[in-house]
């Protein structure tokens, strides 16, 4: 399963209070809603500041130990150097902070084409995806 990251502006992400979207804190233990994850659409996971990597974890065990499906979207500080490794860990969407340009996040992804381990979204390291 290879996703691609779904690269928004501030402008473009919407947060209306809608019932199956849910704003998860980045101090927040991600096991603790596994009982509601059906009824939910989209999980925000929360970038407070760009040194701050604690959403990476909730992004990894949404995906890999709970099985989240749906879209898990970074917000808050969110940069361009960030969104490599925020599709390998599990995110589906990412909100660029205010002022950083949409167009140049492509570039990141040219610049690592394939990793030799596996991650969040493609389990199987390299030497077995080849088979």
């Amino acid at each position: 399963m290879n996703r691609t990251l779904r690269i928004l502006s501030t402008e473009e992400h919407v947060d209306d209070g809608e019932p199956n979207v849910l704003q998860l804190a980045n101090d927040a233990d991600p096991l603790a809603i596994e009982v509601c994850l059906a009824d939910v659409d989209r999980i925000d996971l929360v970038f407070p500041k760009f040194s701050d990597g604690r959403a990476y974890s909730q992004a990894f065990l949404l995906r890999r130990r709970l099985g989240f499906a749906g879209d898990i979207r970074a917000t808050g500080d969110v940069l361009i150097d960030q969104l490599v490794q925020m599709q390998r860990t599990g995110f589906s969407s990412a909100v660029l902070r205010e002022g950083v340009d949409v167009s140049d996040a492509q570039r990141q992804f040219d610049r690592f084409g394939s990793y030799y381990q596996g991650d969040a979204v493609t389990t199987a390291p390299l030497f077995a995806r080849a088979a």
